[in-house]
């Protein structure tokens, strides 16, 4: 149950309002920013929020139980407030938000009615709109193991263990010559013939500093992204490369030496075997069937 501010409980019983909401969006990096569909900035919470985003929501769901509450928010890309280009590279993905009911006569009189994350974004036409997802969308997410041939860990994660800050699974470089809207060369990476290959790359200077994306294809000093960035790539753009894997048996012993750490089942039969139609034979002595 909500406690509304007694200031609050007054304006609302007066039957004459000055209540407008705030957004205060909180990036994974740790920036906050505060919009709000009043005609004025208002600040709360030591926070600006700024009303030339011309926000606006749709009706707020909530319902008893664990399902998944949530809205919608419109407003304007601009340059001092969201920006196309930081909603492209994903800096707003999962971005923590709270939506307050806010006096803006006072504004100290405050009410939260909602707290999530940021879900699916759309841009069009120098405007977005996002999804709010409540808490309890973390409560829907898959949960367990995958029981198949192909090892279900992630690369130097804790189930596999494979430390990505070894010299020889780990690069830094810049690019040198751009080829096409996702692929460029470096001299960093000449030497490490098919390394990086279903990598993961992380730009740290440019235009998509921050932004991290999947090597389709690697070849000598030749990478090719398996997406083109947000912003376009440019001859001297800075970046970290770490090590990829096909989540095979013989990778894992081979290139890795980390066989005791393999997530998969390799000896897991596969639906030929499992279609075979049964016959009569000495090969029905409980042995492995080859």
């Amino acid at each position: 149950m909500r406690q509304i501010p007694e200031l609050m409980a007054g304006a609302l019983a007066s039957g004459v309002t000055t209540f407008a909401r705030c957004w205060t969006v909180t990036r994974r990096d740790g920036e906050t920013l505060g919009f709000t569909d009043h005609d004025g900035n208002l600040v709360v919470g030591g926070v600006t929020h700024r009303a030339a985003s011309g926000m606006t929501a749709s009706a707020a769901e909530a319902a008893l139980g664990l399902a998944v509450d949530g809205l919608e928010v419109a407003g304007a890309l601009d340059d001092d407030g969201i920006t196309d280009a930081d909603l492209a590279r994903g800096a707003y993905d999962g971005a923590a938000v709270e939506l307050s009911l806010v006096d803006w006569s006072e504004p100290a009189s405050r009410v939260v009615l909602f707290v999530g994350t940021l879900g699916e974004v759309t841009r069009e036409r120098g405007a977005f709109t996002a999804e709010l997802r409540s808490l309890t969308h973390a409560l829907a997410q898959p949960r367990g193991r995958l029981y198949q041939r192909a090892c279900d860990a992630s690369l130097g994660d804790g189930r596999c263990k494979v430390d990505l800050t070894l010299p020889v699974h780990h690069a830094e470089g810049a690019v040198g010559e751009i080829v096409g809207v996702r692929g460029f060369v470096s001299e960093a990476l000449e030497d490490r013939q098919n390394v990086f290959e279903r990598g993961r790359l992380v730009w740290t200077s440019g235009a998509n500093s921050g932004a991290a994306c999947e090597v389709r294809r690697h070849a000598g000093g030749s990478v090719e992204l398996a997406e083109a960035p947000a912003m376009p790539i440019a001859e001297g753009d800075a970046f970290t490369v770490t090590a990829g894997c096909d989540k095979g048996f013989s990778s894992c012993r081979d290139r890795f030496d980390n066989i005791l750490n393999f997530r998969g089942f390799p000896q897991m039969p596969g639906n030929d075997w499992l279609a075979r139609p049964a016959r009569q034979g000495p090969d029905h002595d409980g042995g492995r069937l080859v």
